[in-house]
């Protein structure tokens, strides 16, 4: 959910915060076309290297990136730091993106697999419109950058999270023996189980 909540804070508010610092118009469609561009592109090689170095620390590694990448947008002072910044929040979001989805599939069971990344993607999906939202109304009721800086600290801080909490799911990578998603079956014995 962080991952897309700073993705609407980056649609609604970034555009706005560089033409409040005087950025043409053009400048301004190069920085936001930068970060999909470097998010779409990375992601073809991010998802194939998920598959051989585990998940848990591209997603880790990839909300920091993305805060770093958000941060430069409010401390940088140059159409340079804005791109560098767009880059970075690209690199980090294909780190995470196709890797999320991932280790969702590698803990359940293949029969509800379709179901449990439903849910997955209403959670992660509706961070678009918590972040436009919040980015908004921190915004209104502060500043753009405090609303800028707000959602970096809260995606740094969603990075922590996964390197504090999350197993790693890849099969064959795990840390310790994870526990996986299944459904209940009969546990009794003999014919009671049976029945």
């Amino acid at each position: 959910m962080v991952n897309n909540l700073n993705d609407g804070m980056v649609w609604g508010l970034i555009p706005v915060f560089l033409a409040a610092r005087g950025v043409t118009l053009d400048r301004i469609g190069v920085v936001t076309a930068t970060y999909p561009l470097v998010w779409g592109m990375g992601q073809l090689a991010t998802g194939a290297l998920s598959d051989r170095w585990g998940r848990k620390w591209m997603i880790a590694s990839g909300m920091w990136v993305q805060a770093v990448g958000i941060t430069a947008f409010v401390v940088g002072r140059s159409f340079s730091s804005w791109m560098a910044g767009a880059t970075l929040l690209g690199i980090g979001t294909a780190l995470v993106y196709p890797t999320l989805l991932a280790a969702v599939s590698d803990v359940v069971p293949p029969d509800w697999r379709a179901s449990a990344v439903g849910v997955y993607r209403l959670w992660r999906d509706s961070g678009y419109a918590v972040g436009a939202i919040a980015a908004g109304l921190l915004a209104d009721a502060f500043a753009v950058p405090v609303a800028i800086t707000t959602i970096a600290v809260l995606t740094f801080a969603s990075g922590v999270v996964v390197a504090s909490v999350m197993y790693e799911t890849l099969p064959g990578a795990r840390e310790p023996p994870a526990p996986t998603l299944t459904r209940p079956e009969n546990s009794g014995s003999g014919a009671a189980g049976r029945a």
